[in-house]
């Protein structure tokens, strides 16, 4: 077997594809799957800050293109990406932001390339959708992280930074994961499980339901966050999961933030996100870890899609139990 590419059996027979690691010198690619970045400036600060630290960075063709609120049309996007993953000199591919729009492309990715050439691909929010259609697709590990016109652009945090590199360049197992200052882990339960790290975003998790992109659930780790969401929504996309019989046949849940997901009329009734959490989610007894330092913030934890993590809810730890990359 290659030294570039490690493979491990899971219990559904699909074979897990971990992406070689990232070295200096290594080419960066930068794709825009949904939105435009708008300011062209916050993408050239990243690349200065790959660059910076030694990496080679490249933007693909059609990263600033714009149609309504996409980067270019649907061809145009999935193109950026194909053309990412089968160039053989590109060794990782990080998205310039989220936005909307990869579902659109998740029929026109080229899924036998993407497995044939494996690297690591980066983004979140919006690009939650092209996250889980790749593993599922492909077996692939990608990273729901910081993006090059966000995190990357804006002076990154130094624990988002950490944490991101921390995975993507060293084949070692990360194990327990520490809390940021600012977000403590708290745990609910009274065991510790195991299983994959899947999900993202509530609302891309829920737009490719019933589609053959979607996740395969059952027994592994559901990630979820959340941003600009009004609770009523939150309790809408949380309720659709419950019927759908996901909530219960998760191993347990990782629950990120949930950012401006506040009423739009206060001084009309509604309910806190946190309630809604604790009813919908929490209430089933399930290992759970919450106020995760993830998702629309600026002190992020990467997190690795399909790799296997476990939960200790007695001993109160969350731990990522085998590299991300080979």
């Amino acid at each position: 077997m290659s030294s570039s590419l490690t493979l491990i059996q899971t219990t559904n027979t699909m074979d897990i594809i971990k992406p070689p690691r990232l070295r200096k010198g290594d080419l960066i690619s930068v794709v825009s799957p949904a939105s435009t970045p708008g300011d062209s400036s916050k993408v050239h600060a990243g690349v200065r800050y790959f660059e910076s630290l030694g990496y080679r960075v490249t933007i693909s063709q059609n990263v600033f293109n714009v149609d309504g609120y996409l980067a270019g049309t649907d061809e145009e996007r999935a193109d950026d990406l194909n053309q990412a993953f089968a160039d053989k000199n590109v060794k990782a591919i990080i998205c310039s932001r989220g936005g909307y729009g990869s579902p659109r492309i998740l029929d026109l990715i080229d899924y036998n390339v993407v497995r044939r050439n494996p690297k690591i691909l980066v983004g979140y929010s919006d690009i939650t959708a092209l996250q889980l259609a790749i593993f599922r697709k492909t077996g692939l590990i990608t990273f729901s992280g910081p993006m090059m016109a966000v995190e990357f652009g804006n002076d990154p945090d130094p624990y988002t930074e950490q944490m991101f590199f921390d995975l993507v360049t060293s084949a070692a197992k990360p194990g327990t994961i520490r809390s940021h200052k600012d977000f403590r882990l708290s745990f609910k339960g009274k065991k510790k499980v195991r299983g994959r790290i899947l999900g993202g975003n509530l609302s891309l998790i829920t737009s490719i339901m019933g589609t053959k992109y979607e996740a395969r659930f059952a027994h592994n780790l559901l990630l979820i966050e959340e941003v600009n969401e009004e609770p009523y929504s939150v309790d809408r996309m949380l309720t659709q999961l419950r019927l759908a019989g996901i909530l219960k046949e998760v191993s347990g849940y990782l629950i990120g933030q949930f950012t401006d997901c506040a009423p739009e009329e206060p001084n009309r009734p509604y309910r806190e996100i946190e309630e809604i959490i604790r009813e919908d989610v929490l209430s089933n007894g399930k290992p759970a870890v919450s106020n995760i330092a993830y998702g629309h913030v600026p002190a992020k934890l990467t997190m690795p899609i399909g790799i296997m993590a476990s939960i200790d809810a007695v001993k109160k730890k969350f731990s990522i139990d085998e590299s991300a990359v080979s």
